[in-house]
């Protein structure tokens, strides 16, 4: 039997990949289901079994967070409109783009949000500044986009 090392940075990476791959096939998937009904009732959908598949793992696992509840920034909780709307606009964008080039719009505004995320620190997330070097970087992603949108 061989055994492999896999370091955490690794994982973490691979892990992000996977979150990667996933959202460009439900971006499909969403869409598709978009075509067969309306913008609205797609969103519950992919929302209400997203809920459905989590109740008992969170019934489980957190039988403390009623406890836990009022201790956390009320703004922590936006996940759930910020999911909205990020459903939304893959619906509505990737059928007249097409899967790569949304996908590609959606991960440069990613990269470029999260470097400002990063440069202030916002959400607790520890400050990391928007170097030139990481301009190149988000300029050579929109290049990149630039690319495939032709």
């Amino acid at each position: 039997m061989i055994k492999i090392a896999i370091s955490k940075a690794l994982l973490y990476f691979l892990t992000a990949a996977l979150a990667g791959a996933t959202m460009a096939l439900q971006g499909g998937v969403n869409s598709a289901l978009n075509n067969k009904l309306d913008v609205l009732l797609t969103n519950f959908i992919v929302h209400f079994s997203a809920a459905l598949l989590l109740i008992i793992p969170v019934c489980w696992r957190y039988k403390e967070f009623t406890n836990n509840f009022r201790q956390v920034p009320w703004y922590y909780y936006s996940g759930g409109f910020l999911a909205i709307v990020i459903t939304t606009g893959v619906i509505i964008s990737l059928p007249p783009l097409g899967a790569a080039r949304g996908t590609a719009a959606i991960v440069a505004a990613q990269v470029l949000t999260a470097a400002l995320i990063d440069h202030f620190g916002i959400l607790g997330f520890e400050k990391d500044p928007f170097t030139w070097f990481k301009m190149i970087g988000v300029l050579l992603i929109v290049a990149g986009v630039r690319i495939i949108l032709k």
